[in-house]
């Protein structure tokens, strides 16, 4: 159940909080125009939050790359939290995950066929794109909803249902980035991770969102796919079972629903949790395997998510007795209500129409 109230404290925070003043001031020099916005001559689509960790941005980007990747050609512009790289990279088969950070790199071994690329500074990669890629026809600006520089064509504004933006307040007392009138900013709103949610609760969401800004409201939960080796995918692939003894090794923000989904299988779960993005070093993966060797049983794995994977993958130094027994749980998007086709449909006439308006 999703709480409902805000309490004073909360907004007396926020009233009192310089930062808030910062950023609101901010938001106001864009919507007033004395900072200015590029907006890119092809469609440009926005998927961010209001807050600061997980609330599902990958899974929902990945989303709409399969939605749109058959039909347009795509690109995906992410500001590459955690490289090691300044300025604008755009991604081949070949660029290490270090120079455009875990989750493009994840992207673009993914969805090979489509343009990556990274820059902190938006509206260049923008351009830069606009420039190296001939007949692009549409972008997704990944993590971008505090980048007014760019203006997005449409705004997804995603809220977790477990830890809801209203019952938050502004950083650092709490973990917004700006104050909830930026909900008013978006064009589609969807709340992630609705599992369990009842239809009460949703509809009280609906009526909040609807008082600041006219959006069409989701609400998705995250899907868990079949389980794969992640270095040998010819590897017979164990099933996840009463009995089954699972090293869960993550580096995201928030492993706890992962967890919950594998022991709701049977498993017995042991929890390795490093903080989110992390980097794994020698002293990590000589932890790993420890607490792998100390699982006594004959049916055991070591698990992972897709993100912490493509961390995994770039370190040449795992013992092969981890490699045979490493395997990833890919995490999709799936939509509540049979709403699905509506959410599509959204998305599709906006690219369309706008791709035909250029």
């Amino acid at each position: 159940m999703i709480g409902r109230k805000r309490t004073l404290l909360k907004s007396t925070l926020d009233i009192i909080n310089p930062y808030a003043w910062v950023t609101g001031l901010r938001n106001m020099a864009f919507d007033a125009g004395v900072l200015a916005s590029y907006r890119p001559e092809i469609p440009a689509v926005c998927i961010g939050n209001l807050s600061v960790g997980g609330t599902g941005k990958t899974p929902h980007t990945e989303y709409l790359v399969r939605l749109l990747k058959d039909r347009f050609r795509v690109a995906v512009l992410s500001r590459g939290y955690g490289r090691c790289s300044k300025g604008y990279i755009k991604a081949d088969a070949q660029t290490p995950m270090a120079q455009i950070g875990d989750e493009p790199f994840q992207i673009k071994h993914k969805f090979p066929e489509i343009e990556v690329a990274v820059c902190e500074k938006r509206a260049e990669g923008v351009r830069m794109l606009l420039e190296e890629v001939p007949g692009l026809q549409a972008i997704l600006l990944d993590d971008a909803y505090q980048h007014r520089y760019v203006k997005a064509g449409l705004n997804i504004l995603l809220i977790d249902s477990n830890r809801p933006v209203w019952l938050d307040c502004i950083l650092p007392f709490g973990r917004l980035r700006e104050s909830l009138a930026g909900i008013g900013r978006a064009d589609v709103v969807i709340m992630t991770k609705c599992s369990g949610t009842d239809r009460r609760t949703m509809e009280w969401c609906r009526r909040y969102i609807k008082e600041r800004c006219d959006a069409p409201v989701f609400f998705s939960t995250m899907k868990y796919g079949n389980i794969y080796p992640l270095f040998d995918r010819e590897r017979e692939i164990p099933e996840i079972e009463d009995g089954c003894e699972v090293l869960l090794v993550t580096g995201i923000a928030k492993p706890a629903p992962l967890k919950k989904e594998i022991e709701s299988r049977g498993a017995r779960t042991v929890l390795l949790k490093f903080a989110d993005h992390h980097n794994f070093t020698n002293g990590d993966i000589e932890k790993i395997a420890e607490r792998y060797e100390s699982m006594n049983g004959s049916n055991r794995m070591i698990l992972t998510t897709e993100k912490d994977a493509t961390r995994l993958l770039q370190r040449d130094d795992l013992p092969q007795s981890l490699k045979e027994n490493i395997y990833a749980m890919p995490i999709e998007v799936e939509f509540l209500d049979n709403e699905e086709e509506k959410f599509n449909q959204i998305i599709e006439n906006h690219v369309t129409e706008n791709s035909r308006n250029r």
